[in-house]
């Protein structure tokens, strides 16, 4: 019988249900997030999951706010930053997700991995929306949908791929963060495969709707954007993530040269989201080729003035 999960609350500090040596191992792993969040992360996730082979399996369930438990093996390497209280996973999304709190739109969460955006976006503080956490991998899946149940299955979840058009797929990969459809795999996992545009098509949702997509799909980001036209057509915003180890800016010439959509990204200097109109402000931004970065498209006036009154927001907090 598997042991109940270790309690931690990121507003308070509180550890409970750990023995000794658990409670010293998340004494290491956010002391190790705090130094190493001054060059990236650079070495955490190795480090965390060397840590994590003398640990007992079970799991730690992250209370994220009064309404969101985020479940996961104790000690993983890519999750174990929730025990650094000062961290905060992709800021610039949660800027998005909290300034969106009083929209009526839906999360599709592409590559969801465990469900971290669908369990903070479907609870209270940020508006208890609707979201679809989209999953290829059957170990991910496994643990997408226990995260769905621990928050009295809010959201719901798929296990496919997103790509261009409806068909199936070999999934590799070793880490559970990066499993990927992309390039012509024939081992891994066999997955199947849906266009953005099926959900309209398979009465998911509806085409005139608001949405907010997050795309982590790990090198396939244009062909899911090609699926997806008709969608984003619509009072729709794409969520994209532009590798810091791509020079070339792939994602976002892509979107800014072939689509309709306005590039817009979250620039650190002016603490704001700003269009781009030249992609050389990439090459400013992106300064850690090992991590991701963040890249928003829509072609939706709505969406815009949003992002509008967003960054006036900010500008007024920093007056």
């Amino acid at each position: 019988m598997a042991q109940a999960p270790i309690q931690f609350d990121r507003a308070s500090g509180a550890l409970e249900g750990a023995n000794l040596w658990e409670r010293t191992a998340a004494l290491a792993l956010a002391t190790g997030s705090k130094i190493s969040s001054h060059f990236s992360h650079r070495g955490y996730i190795g480090c965390a999951n060397l840590l994590r082979k003398t640990l007992p399996e079970r799991n730690i369930a992250i209370r994220l706010n009064k309404d969101a438990v985020f479940e996961f093996p104790y000690g993983d390497g890519y999750w174990s930053k929730l025990l650094n209280r000062s961290y905060h996973y992709e800021d610039e999304l949660e800027l998005l997700f909290r300034h969106s709190a009083d929209v009526d739109y839906t999360l599709i969460d592409c590559g969801a991995n465990y469900g971290y955006w669908s369990v903070l976006v479907s609870s209270r503080p940020f508006g208890s929306h609707r979201a679809i956490a989209i999953e290829p991998s059957s170990q991910n899946f496994a643990k997408l949908s226990n995260n769905a149940e621990v928050n009295d299955c809010r959201f719901e979840v798929m296990k496919c791929a997103i790509g261009a058009a409806r068909g199936t797929a070999h999934l590799t990969g070793t880490k559970h963060e990066a499993f990927s459809i992309a390039g012509a795999n024939s081992g891994g996992e066999e997955v199947p495969v849906i266009a953005l545009d099926d959900l309209i098509d398979d009465g998911k949702i509806s085409a005139d709707g608001k949405y907010l997509i997050k795309l982590d799909v790990e090198g396939v980001e244009v062909e899911a954007i090609k699926g997806g036209s008709r969608l984003l057509e619509g009072d729709s915003v794409i969520l994209c993530e532009e590798h810091g180890n791509d020079p070339d800016h792939t994602v976002s010439r892509y979107i800014l040269e072939k689509t309709p959509l306005k590039l817009i990204v979250y620039d650190p200097r002016s603490n704001r989201l700003e269009t781009v109109t030249e992609l050389s402000i990439l090459d400013r931004i992106k300064v850690s080729t090992h991590v991701g970065y963040n890249v928003f498209g829509t072609q939706s006036a709505f969406w815009q003035s949003r992002i509008n009154a967003l960054n006036a927001d900010v500008a007024r907090r920093m007056q």
